[in-house]
């Protein structure tokens, strides 16, 4: 027998273990009907709703464009893909432990299981979401896809990086998740989703520049917005934290699997 023949049937009953692990998702976080999904569309346009309603009193006009709706949803959109991404990869873990004494269930199939769902499923709230907002806006828009797709992969690769480093962190070290909700606070002031980060003066600049969610944020309205132009931006940077925390967290699970399984 080949090595082709004998990886086929590994890499098939790995794709329907995560298949099925996802199934699992599925069922748990948006139950067995559409309102879990109406649920999840809920969230990000009850919070560009209430932005847009504070801040068209107190502005004439967003940073960039006609809609403050618009220009709101460029930010949160990015941010709750990489928030709810992190989030569901670090707890990945926690969650199908009990699954984890089965063979042919890994550590890395129950991480692609809720990063391949959540992902599919932010991005398709996010463009059903710009989309609608598009076709109602005031002024003329132009829709930069591959941009736009690119801010996505910039999201995704961010949350899936932090995410298994936090996978570990948080079975290692119980404080750790503590701290973490700490840090993630002001995550929605710091990354550009109420500002444009060329507005801010030089010396503040400087300090969140090494936001990689800055980064995330500059793309999307790049590609939302055609006469958006951000020199600052550096997907790059956004890959390098990706893959170096990502490495150092399946470095980490590898390490202590047999610890995370069995204690």
């Amino acid at each position: 027998m080949t090595a082709t023949s004998t990886a086929d049937p590994t890499r098939f009953k790995m794709g329907r273990t995560i298949f099925a692990l996802m199934l699992r998702e599925m069922s748990s976080t948006y139950g067995r009907s559409t309102g879990g999904y109406i649920w999840a569309l809920i969230e990000p346009i009850s919070g560009i709703a209430f932005l847009t309603v504070v801040f068209s009193f107190a502005l004439r006009s967003p940073s960039i464009g006609d809609s403050f709706a618009l220009y709101y949803a460029t930010g949160m959109l990015p941010l709750g893909l990489f928030r709810q991404l992190s989030g569901k990869t670090a707890n990945a873990i926690k969650y199908s432990k009990p699954l984890l004494g089965y063979p042919r269930v890994t550590f890395i199939d129950t991480i692609l299981a809720r990063v391949i769902l959540n992902s599919i499923t932010q991005m398709l709230i996010s463009a059903v979401l710009i989309g609608g907002m598009v076709l109602v806006s005031p002024s003329f828009v132009f829709l930069n896809i591959p941009e736009m797709m690119l801010s996505f992969l910039m999201a995704i690769a961010l949350g899936i990086g932090i995410g298994t480093l936090n996978c570990f962190l948080f079975w290692r070290f119980d404080w750790w998740q503590e701290i973490w909700k700490v840090i993630m606070r002001p995550l929605f002031i710091i990354s550009g989703v109420l500002y444009n980060f060329d507005d801010l003066p030089a010396f503040a600049q400087e300090i969140l520049w090494w936001n990689p969610i800055v980064h995330v944020v500059g793309q999307m309205r790049m590609g939302v917005y055609a006469t958006y132009e951000p020199t600052y931006l550096s997907y790059v940077f956004v890959f390098a934290v990706s893959l170096t925390t990502m490495a150092a967290g399946l470095t980490l699970l590898s390490r202590y699997h047999d610890d995370i399984l069995y204690k």
